[in-house]
């Protein structure tokens, strides 16, 4: 379940802005998306992805996404660093 990685990854990033930095600096082993996120907030993220070969994982829910980071709000995308 990809929502137990990311309570058990020793370093994540949340928020897509972060996100995208971390990408366009290789720092990013595997990528969370949450499906039900705004398209328009997550595409440049998947799209940045697809270009450096990280592997893209899909989940339901941005609450419990945000909820497997320990935060009060939902997560649209959350990186794993590798």
């Amino acid at each position: 379940m990809s929502y137990e990685k990311v309570t058990q990854a020793s370093e994540i990033i949340v928020g897509t802005k972060q996100t995208i930095k971390a990408l366009q600096n290789g720092e990013v082993k595997e990528l969370v998306v949450a499906e039900d996120a705004d398209f328009r907030v997550t595409s440049k993220v998947l799209q940045i992805a697809e270009q450096s070969g990280v592997p893209i994982v899909k989940v339901d829910s941005m609450k419990k996404l945000g909820k497997a980071c320990g935060i009060d709000v939902g997560a649209a995308t959350v990186a794993i660093k590798g």
